[in-house]
């Protein structure tokens, strides 16, 4: 890490401290007090088809990692798609680009689907590890991959890893997005804020609680091994859902193809929208269409 010019943190004077944590810094609350259809909480399901791209991301050219990701083309996506048409629900998927261009014909059918393709990195690079500049540049990148794949501009973000440089926030803003799912802090949507100035992009927040990776990856030489039956991961999935609905607020969740795209680990996924049906009151909507109807409803943002 770069020493600061200010010195160490408690050396910071209080304009620096305020510059760092005014960056991308949450707003208003964009949870609106109705949804679509009168339905109680809205339930938004993303997976990052990730793919290849981990490996490939660390320099790592091991054929069995890879194909490890190359198991979520082959079989995660065929069994998610599959789930996603039998309930007759729209997702979101974020696409590294090189796993669009890896597997072309999937972005495209995906979006044939209905379903919504966004921006997730080049090759799931960590934009806080970038050079100067070189966010920017694979992004636009990526946005320009996928809209010709995808037959559209993706209007949402969300950064690999959920890395967010002290870059990205222009970077998303210079792409006119209409939102990010990367920023964790709350659980409904909110406005993002620029140094303390609206700047109209919607944060629709992931959390690591809500994420497939953190129970299930596997590192093959790690010391640290993860793993968490799935009926316990069903059970968080299913407190989370319940919480939002309860609050009449969003549940948001991101799956990867490679992890839960497995015979065991479908089935979790499966039973969160069973649970959600048979709540009722759930309204299942892309990322993109939740950020609209938050955006509607709330208006613009008031005069300081």
């Amino acid at each position: 890490m770069t020493k600061h010019p200010d010195g160490e943190p408690w050396q910071w004077p209080e304009p620096t401290w305020r510059e760092i944590t005014g960056r991308a810094r949450a707003g208003r609350s964009l949870r609106p007090t109705t949804w679509p259809g009168g339905a109680r909480c809205a339930v938004a399901l993303s997976f990052d088809a990730d793919h290849d791209t981990i490996p490939l991301r660390d320099g790592d050219e091991s054929p069995m990692r890879i194909s490890q990701g190359q198991y979520g083309h082959r079989q995660g996506m065929p069994r998610i798609r599959a789930m996603l048409a039998k309930h007759g629900i729209p997702a979101s998927f974020f696409y590294p680009a090189v796993s669009a261009l890896l597997y072309p014909d999937e972005v495209r059918a995906v979006a044939a689907e209905g379903h919504e393709i966004g921006i997730h990195s080049w090759i799931h690079e960590a934009n806080t590890a970038l050079p100067p500049g070189v966010e920017r540049d694979l992004t636009f990148r990526a946005a320009d991959v996928l809209e010709k794949l995808a037959g559209k501009r993706s209007v949402g973000i969300r950064t690999a890893s959920w890395d967010f440089s002290v870059n990205t926030m222009g970077i998303i803003r210079e792409l006119g997005l209409l939102y990010d799912s990367s920023l964790m802090a709350d659980d409904d949507a909110y406005e993002l804020l620029d140094g303390g100035a609206p700047t109209g992009v919607v944060e629709l927040p992931p959390e690591w609680i809500r994420d497939d990776a953190v129970y299930w990856n596997f590192m093959r030489f790690s010391a640290l091994r993860p793993y968490t039956p799935p009926s316990a991961v069903a059970e968080i999935f299913i407190s989370e859902l319940d919480g939002a609905w309860d609050e009449g607020g969003l549940f948001l969740l991101t799956m990867h193809p490679h992890i839960s795209g497995h015979r065991s680990r479908i089935k979790v996924a499966e039973q969160v929208i069973q649970h959600a049906k048979d709540k009722g009151g759930c309204w299942f909507a892309t990322h993109e269409q939740v950020a609209r109807w938050c955006k509607e409803q709330a208006g613009p943002a008031p005069a300081v």
